[in-house]
């Protein structure tokens, strides 16, 4: 079957497979540099294992949702030869949940390194950080599972027993608008999503909360404005990612109210959104890490001079 794209389907997908494709070179730089380090040292710190799963994360999770996208404008019948759909489902839905989970995750690793309370519990914590990251990006990775494959059961149930389609060999021909049966498929999402986004609000209030009040302190004292300054950039940094990440859960809810409706413009600028913030965050995470950093600027200085 010939496909039928329009000028304006031509140019979402244009759009979006140039985003698609930044991140995943940021985030395979991401990936590679932390694997280097890993087989030079035989060793990752617990922030270098989350930055490596989210790179990984959000590696594939670009790859399976620019195929998926890039079909459904594009060749919109054949994602719909079983298990083709299934399987998408299944992957988006683990890769999505487990990128905004290690998110979550790396924004509770900086609160609880940071932050300086004196609850015992949040002592405890910071303690045990090191023995606590790798349950935490287990259950995380679980969870996604856990999710991806309840995903793929839904999907697989209402396709095969939906009236919507007619068989037509392995083609299901769609002759009205499946997404509105996958209530359920949308509320796991929105409940994934929802988790992710307390966690890092709780965890960057925490933070904010901590270094404001620490700057009180060095005010009252009179203490070095290096570490001042240092403090308040820390401050802005973890403002402008919890006012991006809050951008970011919006369009995410949009993007599933907009996919039950017939609204293009909606529907463009939410995927154009998405497919920047993991491409922008993880950029953001380069420059305020120092080995990423140095590596990226060794690798540009070496492509300037040649």
């Amino acid at each position: 079957q010939q496909s039928n794209v329009t000028s304006y389907n031509a140019t979402t997908v244009a759009i979006i497979s140039l985003e698609a494709f930044a991140g995943m070179w940021i985030n395979a730089f991401i990936i590679c540099v932390l694997c280097i380090a890993w087989v030079k040292k035989k060793a990752l710190n617990s922030n270098e294992k989350i930055l490596l799963l989210l790179g990984c994360s959000r590696f594939w999770y670009l790859c399976f949702s620019w195929a998926y996208c890039s079909l459904s404008i594009i060749y919109p019948n054949y994602l719909y030869v079983h298990p083709t759909f299934q399987l998408t489902v299944f992957f988006q839905s683990f890769s999505n949940c487990s990128n905004l989970w290690f998110s979550a995750c790396l924004c509770v690793f900086y609160c609880i390194k940071i932050a300086n309370f004196r609850n015992s519990f949040f002592i405890y914590l910071k303690v045990k950080t090191d023995r606590i990251v790798p349950w935490l990006l287990l259950g995380s990775v679980i969870s996604a599972l856990a999710i991806g494959i309840t995903s793929y059961d839904i999907a697989n149930k209402k396709l095969s027993n939906s009236h919507n389609y007619t068989r037509q060999g392995n083609v299901l021909k769609l002759t009205g608008k499946i997404d509105g049966h996958f209530f359920h498929m949308y509320f796991i999402y929105g409940f994934g999503f929802v988790t992710s986004f307390t966690a890092v609000i709780i965890s960057a209030l925490l933070l904010l909360f901590s270094l404001w009040r620490h700057k009180c302190k060095m005010q009252k004292k009179s203490m070095n404005n290096l570490s001042m300054d240092a403090h308040i950039r820390a401050m802005k940094s973890i403002l402008s990612f919890l006012v991006m990440y809050s951008i970011n859960f919006v369009f995410l809810i949009l993007s599933l109210i907009s996919s039950t409706k017939e609204e293009k413009h909606v529907v463009f600028l939410t995927l154009l959104f998405l497919y920047a913030f993991p491409s922008f965050h993880s950029l953001i995470l380069i420059l305020s890490n120092p080995k990423l950093e140095k590596t990226l600027i060794r690798i540009l200085s070496c492509v300037k001079c040649k």
